[in-house]
């Protein structure tokens, strides 16, 4: 059974500090005790600010280290950082992508060459609180839970941005997973047992929230207010929200082969209810023309179920292909690593 908290991480912070210098060191003393992982794409201007929020997270942590991933950004993201990170003052390292390949492989990557004992998630563009990573590593490392996740208690995003995520995780969380929090997952942490399993599930065309429930283990929820964006625009225009929505349901449910055959039910008994009509009428004198309107209902019913089953079908089959070309889920194109001291 997951371990289920809701606490503000904004109130926390302070004890989440304290917590964490107490926890006792690894065995290795070079290595870090908290990696926090943060996808870059399109955050030239939130960078500055990036950095100085993890400059003040390193503080409250005894060994910290930032793991920042540049998901094939075409503005200068990559650039900045390597200039950057050496004079930051914490712990860092320096990934960059060969070319786009999605935040979700970004992240996975991050998590993958990371060395500390607990591990977070975290935006670039700082609209969950940097503070809420604290609480995470806090919980993880008092062996409070396995995974921790951060839930939205409000957010302050345009009308739209939230009706349209409203109904998404509704019904995401109707027929796919329930567990998923209302307001779903952008922020998440965990320790190296949960680390493992995560990257083994090795799924080209994966949904990574959906794995980490589907994953199971200690689960920790923390409550935050989702900040609005100071600068930048967003990287999730429609096209990378519609593909995430197709990512998150054929990933993980089986719900378009019940309504296949749910609509296959249903068009069955719409085809025996036109053609007893058609076949009454042809009785009662009134269809002129023999055989006219059946062969059109039986044509245009086929067609679209044909054309249907083609396009569900085909999304598998893709899916399939996908996994069985055994490609990496990402590219490194260079990998730097900064320390401080000595």
């Amino acid at each position: 059974m997951g371990v289920t908290e809701m606490g503000n991480s904004a109130a926390a912070t302070d004890r989440a500090s304290v917590r964490i210098r107490q926890d006792r060191p690894p065995c290795d003393a070079t290595r870090p005790v908290a990696s926090l992982v943060v996808p870059i794409y399109r955050n030239e201007e939130n960078i500055p600010d990036l950095l100085r929020a993890l400059a003040a997270m390193s503080h409250s942590v005894e060994r910290f280290e930032a793991v920042l991933v540049v998901d094939g950004s075409p503005d200068r993201s990559a650039e900045m950082l390597r200039t950057l990170l050496p004079v930051a003052g914490f712990e860092s390292q320096l990934v960059v992508l060969s070319r786009n390949f999605g935040s979700f492989a970004a992240i996975r990557e991050g998590l993958r060459i990371a060395r500390g004992s607990v591990f977070a998630v975290m935006a670039a563009d700082l609209q969950e609180p940097p503070e809420l990573a604290l609480d995470f590593f806090r919980r993880l490392l008092a062996d409070e839970c396995d995974v921790a996740v951060g839930v939205r208690r409000s957010r302050s995003d345009p009308a739209w941005v939230r009706a349209t995520s409203a109904i998404y995780w509704s019904l995401y969380r109707r027929f796919v997973i329930r567990e998923v929090p209302i307001g779903g997952v952008d922020m998440f942490a965990c320790n190296e047992h949960f680390r493992a399993e995560l990257l083994h599930l090795n799924e080209n065309a994966g949904f990574l929230i959906g794995q980490i429930f589907w994953l199971g283990f200690r689960r920790a929820e923390v409550l935050y207010d989702r900040r609005r964006r100071q600068k930048g625009v967003t990287g999730w225009p429609f096209r990378r929200r519609l593909r995430y929505l197709v990512d998150s349901i054929f990933a993980h449910s089986d719900l378009p082969i019940h309504l296949l055959v749910m609509m296959g039910g249903i068009g069955a008994t719409l085809t025996l209810s036109a053609a007893t009509t058609v076949l009454v009428a042809w009785l009662a004198g009134a269809i002129h023309v023999q055989g006219y309107v059946p062969l059109m209902l039986s044509v245009l019913f086929v067609g679209f179920v044909i054309v249907l089953c083609l396009g569900i079908v085909g999304i598998y089959v893709w899916r399939i292909a996908e996994n069985v070309r055994g490609r990496p889920l990402a590219i490194v194109a260079s990998r730097e690593e900064f320390r401080t001291g000595p």
